[in-house]
């Protein structure tokens, strides 16, 4: 089953938001960036192996 990062995303509501304090905000901002960074590794990963599987395929028609 396919992983978003909507699947993996913590949100606030403003006023929740508001309620944090800078240390807090900056913490959330770097886990984020890191939860996409790394969704976007494994989805770069997949596509290459997508790309061996069709050339692997391709060349078996042959």
């Amino acid at each position: 089953e396919l992983v978003t990062f909507a699947d993996m995303a913590v949100n606030f509501t403003l006023d929740e938001w508001a309620l944090l304090v800078h240390v807090q905000k900056k913490l959330y901002k770097d886990v984020m960036l890191e939860t996409f960074r790394s969704l976007a590794a494994v989805g770069k990963a997949q596509e290459e192996q997508n790309t061996e599987d069709d050339k692997n395929f391709r060349t078996n028609l042959r």
